[in-house]
């Protein structure tokens, strides 16, 4: 089961910019006010990523025990610095084309 995470957790690791915004609010401030065909190709892109892994995961046998590997490791704090970089990439991918 998946979690939002929260804006002072990610203080804790360390990923507020110097303005105090997270990765993930500043993406969704860039989404908002960004060139929604733009936005909407880079949200394309990480989602044909996510497809792309899990599609390797069932091809090598996503079976009960790998499920619950992955659940245990939603909350995780690589896994949070991860989820961060995707917001951080997609912000760039966003910004230098809407300039």
């Amino acid at each position: 089961m998946s979690r939002e995470i929260e804006d002072d957790e990610y203080e804790e690791y360390g990923l507020n910019d110097f303005f105090g915004r997270t990765p993930q609010s500043s993406y969704f401030e860039i989404a908002r006010t960004a060139n929604q065909n733009i936005v909407e190709k880079e949200l394309e892109k990480v989602f044909r990523r996510l497809a792309v892994a899990e599609r390797m995961l069932e091809e090598r046998g996503l079976d009960d025990e790998l499920e619950k590997e992955i659940s245990r490791t939603i909350i995780d704090k690589d896994i949070d610095e991860r989820t961060a970089t995707v917001f951080i990439d997609l912000v760039g991918a966003i910004v230098t084309q809407c300039e």
